[in-house]
């Protein structure tokens, strides 16, 4: 792999430089690591300019013909639009975006948009990681709407909730009382349910399921200037795209007159350097040859109880 990037190229929005950037950023190896983090650095003041929405949904809700009616409806407004994805499940599971790339055809082929699948190995907080650092380059490259599909389950909507602006959770009409799997801590990230797929008979069961769901948001605890909303559409059929769109551009109005987008924004770069910290502490033990030694024996005195889980960590932790 050449890994000589062109940052002026990428900051003029060539798409190719824009590519090489983002797979210099998931290499594996240190001398790239340091090349991107390089890159990252004189592009990050023209970065931070768009809007991040995350988006996850359960399976079979219609995803990939939402965010590609989105993309589009995004592109009319006149917008560049970015797609992410955060995959932390294996490519056996299924559930990748690179099948997605293929169903999103129209997007796909315009000059406006740009489709990245995520890496499907490795840890979530690694695929996260990386996430992070593309959407950098992607501001950079100048899109204005950068969308994060997260396909994994559990973990990866949390991971994906602390990197963007807007969370949207995209729903099936007629979940009922058990909101469709969705757990609470989800539902309590989400500032907007979409039910997608209402249309022909199952419009006015989506209708009904939009009035649970209100109620149900209602109970939950949120931030003090927005109160979630719960809205239908069909991305098939391409209607009330545009109430989401305009649903996302009030909470950016809103969040801004309240100083909440830019509080938010540096929080999530606080906590993300916290994580990073944490990791990189991880990682220098994992590489301590001494702790190597150590540990099969901590292990198994852990697992006879002959020391405490915490005194064995202690040990460990006196290599660090």
């Amino acid at each position: 792999m050449t890994s000589v990037v062109d940052v002026d190229l990428l900051k003029a929005g060539n798409r190719r430089a824009l590519a090489k950037a983002i797979t210099l950023v998931e290499s594996k190896l240190d001398a790239h690591r340091e090349q991107a983090q390089a890159v990252l650095e004189s592009v990050l003041p023209e970065t931070g300019n768009s809007i991040r929405i995350g988006i996850t949904g359960v399976p079979g809700v219609g995803k990939s013909t939402f965010i590609e009616a989105f993309g589009l409806h995004l592109i009319a407004q006149g917008k560049r639009v970015a797609v992410l994805a955060v995959d932390p499940s294996s490519p056996i599971a299924g559930g990748s975006i690179l099948g997605d790339k293929t169903r999103m055809e129209e997007l796909s082929r315009r000059e406006e948009a740009f489709i990245r699948p995520s890496p499907s190995e490795g840890a979530l907080g690694g695929v996260a990681q990386k996430t992070r650092e593309t959407m950098l380059l992607c501001e950079a490259a100048g899109y204005d709407v950068i969308l994060v599909e997260t396909v994994g389950v559990g973990q990866s909507e949390f991971q994906v909730a602390g990197m963007v602006d807007f969370f949207m959770v995209l729903m099936l009409p007629g979940g009922g009382d058990e909101l469709q799997g969705i757990k609470k801590g989800i539902m309590e990230l989400a500032d907007a349910l979409v039910i997608n797929k209402a249309d022909g008979e199952s419009e006015s069961l989506a209708t009904m399921t939009q009035r649970q769901y209100t109620s149900a948001m209602n109970l939950l605890r949120h931030t003090t200037f927005w109160t979630p909303r719960v809205l239908t559409c069909s991305a098939l059929n391409n209607v009330r795209i545009d109430s989401v769109w305009g649903m996302v551009v009030d909470y950016y109005l809103q969040s801004e007159k309240e100083g909440a987008f830019s509080h938010k924004r540096a929080q999530q770069n606080r906590d993300w350097m916290h994580q990073l910290i944490r990791e990189m502490q991880l990682l220098k033990l994992t590489r301590n040859d001494a702790v190597r030694k150590l540990l099969p024996e901590l292990e198994r005195q852990v697992q006879e109880r002959k020391i405490t889980a915490y005194a064995a960590a202690r040990q460990v932790m006196s290599h660090l």
